[in-house]
C-alpha cells in the first residue's frame, strides 16, 4: 500500500521502522497512532540530519538552515549559493568538489523526500 503511493514511497522505511519499534496495541485510536508516528518521525529526522551533517563533514549551521528551508519547500534546490555554503571548505577548482556537491545534494534530496510533511525541528 505504501509503495502504491508515489508521495509515500520515500517514507516506506520510516513507516516500517515505526511499526517494528512501536507497540501498536497500547495505542487506543487512529489519532494516537498518527501522533505517535509524527513523534517517532521527528526524532528520526533529527537523528538522521545529525548523521548526515557529521558523515559529510558539512557546515552545521548552514546545513541546518538549508535542510530546514528545503523541508519547508518540500524539495532541495541546487540553485543559489545555499548548497555551496554547507559544503566543507574546498576549492571549486578541486576535481572532487563537483562530485562532493552532487553527492551531498542527492543525500539531502532523499532526506527531504523522506521527511517532508513530518514537521519538527532539526
Amino acid at each position: 500500500m505504501i509503495r502504491a503511493s508515489i508521495g509515500n514511497r520515500a517514507k516506506e522505511s520510516l513507516v516500517v521502522d515505526f511499526i517494528n519499534n512501536t507497540d501498536l496495541d497500547t495505542i487506543k485510536d487512529k489519532a494516537g497512532i498518527i501522533e505517535a508516528f509524527f513523534s517517532f518521525a521527528q526524532d528520526k529526522q533529527k537523528e538522521e540530519a545529525t548523521h548526515l551533517i557529521e558523515d559529510e563533514n558539512l557546515n552545521e549551521e548552514a546545513a541546518k538552515r538549508y535542510i530546514t528551508s528545503s523541508l519547508k519547500r518540500e524539495y532541495a534546490s541546487e540553485n543559489g549559493t545555499e548548497l555551496n555554503s554547507i559544503l566543507p571548505k574546498m576549492s571549486p577548482l578541486n576535481p572532487k568538489y563537483l562530485t562532493k556537491k552532487q553527492s551531498v545534494f542527492q543525500k539531502i534530496s532523499a532526506f527531504v523526500e523522506k521527511f517532508k510533511g513530518v514537521g519538527g525541528v532539526i
